[in-house]
């Protein structure tokens, strides 16, 4: 498919989106739009500063791995709030998430971001779709993402295909922490992210929620976090699939395998329930 790439010359403000998105409740069409966003962002370091802290990152001179995806959510808002767009952005649920750290990310201060959708398929429960994000500095390609995406309702051809991540590695208990009942309010802070479901148990409640929720990316940066010395710095890539939520407050226990250019890590909760499933290998 060629993307018909649309450059913007600042990065679109959230509070038109979200009423956008607020708006639309209505499935429009079964074809994914064939239009891509670009625009060049600075990184904010007080922002990012606020970010590391809510994720547990610590300051070591490189962009958190998951922190690109906080400087494209204001043009993934606008491609999801589009005329075209033909699904509600609002009950889009976030199945799995893989990043590819290409080069070391020390230094960057002025990043393109790229975000397009595509490869619309057929689910059991109605159709996904990936949101696919890239980040090019001077030098060229930097990181790159696919956000796998559930839509319900949706009625496509074919038969459902799902690619189930699964362990294979020996792992032991490396990290437990809590989630507060109050880190969704936090990480939408600074990530743009107020999605209802992760704000209070009320606003959860209107969405089908019997309590608010954790963001998936925050337990996959919260998870990075803790990983830190057991990743490449660079040339890895990182998978991850989201099992049950995790729901606030809570407390998680991390299981990973040795450090190395390849291995396994799982998010549990209370009672061996399994939150987040993932790996890391090297960049094929």
């Amino acid at each position: 498919m060629i993307t018909d790439w649309h450059t913007l010359n600042s990065e679109p403000g959230l509070s038109e989106l979200y009423v956008r998105a607020a708006t639309r409740r209505k499935i429009t069409g079964t074809t994914l739009p064939d239009s891509g966003l670009r625009c060049w962002v600075d990184v904010d370091q007080k922002r990012l500063a606020a970010y590391r802290n809510v994720c547990g990152f610590t300051d070591n001179a490189l962009l958190p791995p998951t922190y690109p995806h906080i400087l494209a959510f204001a043009l993934q808002m606008q491609l999801l709030t589009a005329k075209e767009f033909p699904f509600p952005l609002l009950g889009l649920i976030h199945l799995s998430n893989r990043i590819r750290v290409l080069r070391p990310m020390g230094g960057v201060g002025r990043v393109r971001v790229s975000v397009q959708v595509q490869n619309l398929q057929p689910h059991a429960k109605g159709a996904t779709f990936d949101v696919v994000t890239t980040l090019d500095d001077q030098l060229g390609p930097l990181w790159e993402a696919e956000s796998q995406m559930l839509c319900r309702g949706v009625k496509l051809e074919g038969e459902p295909v799902e690619d189930v991540l699964t362990p294979s590695l020996t792992m032991t208990q490396v990290a437990q922490w809590k989630a507060p009942a109050d880190i969704g309010r936090q990480y939408a802070k600074v990530s743009g992210d107020y999605n209802p479901i992760h704000l209070s148990a009320v606003s959860a409640k209107l969405f089908g929620f019997p309590t608010a929720i954790a963001h998936g990316l925050w337990n996959k940066a919260r998870t990075l976090a803790a990983l830190a010395d057991h990743l490449p710095k660079a040339n890895v890539e990182i998978a991850v699939q989201f099992r049950k939520p995790v729901r606030l407050p809570s407390e998680v226990t991390l299981l990973a395998s040795p450090a190395g250019s390849s291995g396994d890590f799982q998010l549990l909760g209370v009672g061996d329930l399994e939150h987040m499933v993932g790996h890391w290998r090297p960049v094929a």
